[in-house]
């Protein structure tokens, strides 16, 4: 097994740092939020985010084995120690990466911090000072997560005026972007497994968008999301129906593990797809990029492997002229990073904003001002990430009550 424990001795008194801790602690808002905290011996602490779920944290914890003594400004060697490390755990892919990626995120925080730049200096530059939020948005109550998994409303909820509405009432915030899910409950008649959609689910689905384009217009960008669900003739048939409504995407229209079905869907609609969110690392997105698969790749930073992977991912995207739109249901930290990411990479458009309904979104932290104005977030310039956690409100939303950074 290669070993990417720390080799390089030569390093300047003042970059002699060490890990001293690292501490994880799990927010309950629309999702989990997996917060880790890397602390040094410079007196200086570092704070990422992870993609939501369970387990994560408890693996974040095992990772401080081998974490504790390292050099926190070898950002991207620790991110392969993590791996290497837990390779036999399934390192390569999954949960291990996604608590990986909360980790590296903390470790670019505290190498800014250390030399007093912002992050988007360490990834190479800024191309642009204010990040375009897309707005993930739900008709009325027709959806909601329970315990982690979907819990769908009754059907009565999903009319179409319901999401047209709801547009509406977000576009006037200022959102230039905005995102409805369109995988309802009436796909899963008459069978909930196979993957087929009826011809009556289609025509509501086509309604659903149509209601929504007709009250917003053609200025606010517009995608919708569909979640897997569909076998690949009920894929070309929904993608093909909604080619008049100029939308900025259709999002994760098959199951994501045939690439070859993804392309073929791609290949037989000019409606933009998306997908690449539940990728790991760089090379699952391989044929994705390089076999035109996608026309828009949204991997989540906080699950595939972190900013530096996910930069890596960008600049092949970049290769063959494909847009980057990150995927993000995090909290306010996770989204700074992904702030710090997009200012960073030519080929952004995007970036995704998932808690519209948590109206303590913004007290969870320590700036003064709400990040999110007129549908913009301005790239900080302070040191690190730019943003910190307010504890006093992350202890109120506990998913465990009593460990915060336990």
């Amino acid at each position: 097994m290669r070993d990417f424990s720390n080799h390089a001795q030569n390093r300047p008194a003042e970059r002699d740092v060490s890990i001293t801790d690292v501490q994880t602690c799990v927010v309950q808002g629309n999702f989990e939020w997996n917060i880790v905290a890397v602390h040094t011996d410079a007196g200086v602490t570092g704070i990422g985010e992870s993609y939501r779920g369970g387990g994560v944290t408890d693996i974040m914890e095992y990772m401080k084995r081998f974490l504790v003594g390292e050099n926190p400004l070898d950002v991207e060697r620790l991110f392969r120690r993590m791996v290497t490390e837990t390779s036999g755990h399934g390192g390569t892919t999954g949960k291990v990466v996604t608590a990986a990626s909360g980790i590296e995120i903390a470790l670019w925080d505290l190498a800014g911090k250390l030399f007093d730049l912002p992050v988007y200096q360490l990834l190479g530059g800024k191309y642009r000072d204010e990040i375009r939020i897309y707005c993930d948005c739900h008709a009325g109550e027709s959806y909601e997560v329970e315990d982690g998994f979907h819990a769908a409303h009754d059907e009565d909820l999903y009319a179409p005026a319901a999401y047209a509405d709801e547009a509406e009432r977000v576009a006037d915030m200022g959102f230039t972007a905005l995102k409805f899910d369109l995988d309802q409950p009436f796909d899963n008649s008459p069978d909930p497994y196979n993957g087929r959609v009826q011809n009556e689910d289609i025509r509501r689905k086509v309604e659903t968008v149509e209601a929504v384009r007709e009250r917003i217009g053609d200025d606010i960008d517009l995608a919708f999301d569909v979640h897997w669900d569909y076998s690949i003739d009920s894929a070309k048939r929904l993608a093909s129906k909604l080619e008049p409504y100029d939308l900025m995407w259709l999002e994760d229209v098959v199951p994501p593990e045939n690439m070859a079905a993804q392309r073929e869907v791609n290949r037989s609609t000019n409606t933009p797809l998306a997908t690449g969110e539940n990728r790991f690392r760089v090379h699952e997105f391989t044929e994705l990029l390089y076999d035109f698969g996608v026309d828009v790749i949204t991997p989540d930073p906080t699950t595939c492997g972190g900013l530096a992977e996910s930069k890596a991912i960008a600049n092949r995207a970049e290769e063959n002229y494909i847009v980057f739109s990150p995927h993000n249901v995090c909290g306010p930290i996770g989204t700074m990073a992904c702030v710090h990411l997009a200012a960073a990479v030519p080929n952004f458009d995007v970036l995704e904003y998932h808690a519209l309904e948590v109206d303590w979104w913004d007290d969870l932290h320590d700036r003064d001002e709400d990040l999110i104005t007129d549908g913009y977030i301005e790239v900080p310039e302070r040191p690190g990430l730019g943003i910190g956690l307010d504890e006093s409100t992350a202890t109120e939303h506990l998913a465990d009550p009593g460990t915060m950074f336990g």
